[in-house]
């Protein structure tokens, strides 16, 4: 009597769920993922997820992580020559695309890194480089903060897609400054690119402020 060969790699693993369940939630959101949803996706049973997750929110939690891992740290390494203010500039650059990519996780995203290992090692190194640059632990704690809250903020939502492309839309007789607002939706990535370089420039240059009234004291 022969057996069957055990197939190489095993029918599921976390990875493969994690991976699943981001498709589902870049292509239909997070009402999308359901572990029975997930199970059908992957074509296996149910309760075999939860021999890698307990819950539909541990799923989306590591869903997260696998976006915060693609962040880049390397501006934050010891040897890297940037100073603090290119530092965070290129860091927020790179979030941002991150968040821009998966929009849709940006909500479980902007409660915090919890947990996860990832978004940990993100706090970790915004929190290091801010102190090794010389800000004080309880200022570096709160960059960490405010850049958070811009990086994901600027993430939830597009301004430029908030306006339709409809010409008569705004009658300037209600609107006189809005005669040209139809045109941004086409113009959605250029606006809100600009809108982000220009925030993040405006909040760099206030710390820099900060930063050098503190080295003078």
């Amino acid at each position: 009597m022969c057996r069957m060969a055990r197939p190489r790699k095993p029918l599921l693993s976390r990875d493969r769920i994690v991976t699943t369940a981001g498709a589902l939630v870049d292509a239909e959101g997070l009402e999308a993922v359901s572990t029975r949803r997930l199970a059908a996706e992957l074509g296996v049973s149910g309760p075999s997820l939860y021999n890698h997750f307990r819950t539909k929110d541990e799923i989306l939690e590591a869903v997260a992580d696998a976006v915060s891992a693609k962040v880049d740290l390397s501006m934050f390494h010891e040897d890297d020559s940037r100073d603090w203010r290119t530092a965070l500039h290129d860091w927020a650059v790179s979030y941002r695309a991150a968040l821009t990519d998966h929009p849709n996780i940006v909500p479980v995203l902007a409660r915090g890194p919890g947990r996860r290992p990832a978004g940990l090692r993100v706090a970790d190194a915004v929190f290091g480089a801010m102190v090794r640059a010389g800000w004080p632990p309880a200022q570096a704690t709160h960059i960490g903060a405010l850049m958070r809250y811009f990086i994901t903020g600027s993430a939830l939502g597009s301004f430029a897609r908030g306006f339709v492309d409809d010409e008569t839309a705004y009658d300037p007789a209600d609107y006189p400054h809005l005669g040209q607002a139809h045109l941004l939706a086409e113009r959605q990535e250029q606006v809100d690119e600009g809108a982000f370089e220009t925030g993040l420039r405006a909040l760099l240059d206030g710390l820099a402020v900060q930063y050098a009234g503190a080295a003078r004291r």
